[in-house]
């Protein structure tokens, strides 16, 4: 994959987060509730400064040290192309990458993250678009790392 798709993939991706959130704090007043799914999934409009659970609160900075660490590793691997990952592996990595720019967006922006989606069903934190592409993008990457790319494990064991 080219520089240049994954960085558009990126800016589409990062364009619907930022989308989702600009539409719900258009339409949903802080804290209000708009339900999609009874007993299943809402539509709540949050402010969350710190990570899931709204952990680390207050710590803007160590998440921009974070997601620069990961920019700069996402940078050189796909530039470089070091790593045995499949073409699969490599989207997950933009969705991953694409989620935490969304993030990160906000935090540079307002100095938290706008979240949205509840799950009604369960006490869960609730979380947006940018999430989704996180959590997502990691456990299909683990998937596949772990079941359908053999190569990147025997790279680690020539060294």
């Amino acid at each position: 994959m080219s520089l240049w798709i994954a960085g558009l993939a990126v800016l589409a991706l990062v364009g619907v987060d930022q989308l989702t959130k600009l539409l719900t704090v258009a339409n949903i007043p802080l804290h209000g509730q708009v339900g999609l799914i009874p007993n299943v999934l809402s539509l709540t409009y949050t402010q969350n400064d710190g990570a899931a659970f709204s952990i680390l609160q207050g710590q803007q900075w160590l998440f921009a040290i974070i997601f620069l660490l990961f920019a700069a590793l996402i940078v050189w691997e796909f530039s470089k192309k070091k790593m045995p990952f499949k073409p699969f592996e490599r989207w997950c990595i933009l969705f991953v990458f694409a989620g935490g720019l969304g993030n990160m967006i906000d935090r540079i922006r307002l100095n938290y993250v706008i979240d949205m989606i509840q799950t009604d069903f369960m006490n869960f934190p609730v979380f947006n678009v940018a999430d989704c592409y996180i959590s997502c993008g990691c456990i299909a990457l683990v998937v596949s790392l772990i079941f359908f790319n053999k190569e990147f494990w025997k790279e680690g064991k020539k060294k």
